[in-house]
């Protein structure tokens, strides 16, 4: 049988949210992040501001230079995690085997869903209807035999697209696209391609694995191989859901900020814990992803001897984790951050499995979370994802 996979995508997602709940802010070049004048990077921006050449990790300066007409706003990771989380439960409600990669990313195996649910872009068509109707909020799906070309595809119409890549015509898809348009293909390795006279994915799929591997190292080698020729690239697996919980991030631009790259962690953290407690689980092994320029990727966990209990719990053992696998200079592209080992529990895990200051961070988590789950128009934000005092108004969405 086979396979097919969607890739959902939401649009500009962080700008978008804040479009819809200032519709005064629709049209506009929404730029999210760090406010002109103080240190930090681009976020999020909308489809406006990316006319004027703006991009996700962009230095707020830089970005205030190419366009200071923009609309500068902080960061609200609650609010963008609120919503995001309506949106995958629409979206889960589709498929047993359903994997949020990011805040607003997710893949979806439907192989053999077609006689319970119909066609697969009729599927699409109604997922995002749905969605729309919910959130108000655009999304773009990808339909293709594997998450990469999935992915691809998510890519191929935003905004608010849908496209499908059927069983046999993936090297004629590829082959429409430039090789900048290859999800995983940086500024550093099309620089290399192009030091090698290769213009094409066309040209790049005529190179045997062997000489790929001799010119551009293993591992890019042997993803650039099956990129062009539609193969899955193995960047995420799907994993059972009560076995780990995980988000990551790819930057637009590798990056190499420390301080930046540990406040990425840090909400990822924050989302990885809401999910756990979404889900009633526990873990005790916290795991990180670190993906470098030149593709190299390195996985580190580390175990404990208790369930780790909150967000700063989390962040501790992962930043420890990123401290000893980083060099503090070589570009980053990709952040991943994670619990394995998941089990289900009692939610109301007796006391006694917890040191005294870790249950009181569970049970202040279990708040947060019980809070933002009963009361949706509760805004709850933690002091470290703060830039300033935000009195922005959200709009309602149940």
């Amino acid at each position: 049988m086979i396979s097919i996979i969607f890739h959902i995508d939401l649009d500009a997602f962080y700008a978008s949210v804040e479009q819809h709940d200032n519709p005064l802010l629709k049209g506009k070049p929404v730029i999210v992040g760090a406010i002109p004048g103080t240190r930090g990077v681009v976020s999020a921006c909308s489809y406006e501001a990316r006319k004027y050449g703006i991009h996700s990790a962009m230095p707020i300066s830089q970005a205030y230079r190419q366009c200071p007409q923009g609309v500068f706003l902080p960061v609200r990771m609650s609010r963008y995690m609120r919503i995001s989380e309506v949106i995958m439960n629409i979206a889960k409600e589709y498929s047993p085997e359903f994997q949020q990669v990011s805040i607003d990313e997710a893949y979806l195996d439907m192989t053999g869903t077609e006689r319970l649910f119909g066609p697969p872009e009729d599927v699409a068509l109604t997922i995002k209807k749905n969605i729309r109707n919910k959130t108000g909020l655009t999304l773009s799906i990808g339909i293709a035999p594997n998450k990469y070309l999935a992915k691809l595809a998510s890519e191929h119409k935003k905004p608010d697209g849908l496209y499908r890549i059927m069983d046999g015509e993936e090297e004629a898809f590829l082959d429409r696209l430039s090789l900048k348009d290859l999800w995983g293909v940086g500024k550093k390795t099309l620089e290399r391609l192009s030091e090698l006279n290769i213009r094409t994915v066309r040209e790049l799929r005529l190179y045997p694995l062997h000489i790929l591997n001799s010119m551009l190292g293993q591992a890019m080698g042997e993803f650039l191989y099956n990129a062009v020729r539609g193969k899955s690239s193995g960047i995420h697996t799907m994993t059972p859901r009560s076995h780990s919980i995980s988000n990551e991030i790819t930057f637009e631009t590798d990056r190499k900020d420390s301080e930046g790259l540990q406040r990425v962690i840090f909400e990822l953290c924050n989302q990885v814990m809401h999910r756990l407690l979404q889900e009633k689980s526990r873990s005790k092994t916290a795991c990180i992803k670190l993906r470098y320029f030149n593709f190299h990727t390195i996985n580190a966990q580390q175990t404990v001897r208790h369930w780790i209990s909150s967000t700063e719990e989390l962040f501790r053992l992962t930043k420890s984790l990123f401290e000893s696998r980083w060099d503090g200079y070589s570009p980053i592209r990709l952040i991943g951050i994670g619990l394995s080992n998941v089990v289900k529990t009692d939610y109301h895990t007796q006391a006694e499995l917890f040191d005294d200051n870790d249950y009181k961070k569970k049970k202040v988590e279990e708040a947060v979370f019980k809070i933002k789950s009963q009361m949706g128009g509760t805004k709850i934000t933690r002091a470290s994802l703060m830039n300033k005092k935000d009195t922005r108004k959200e709009t309602e969405i149940e």
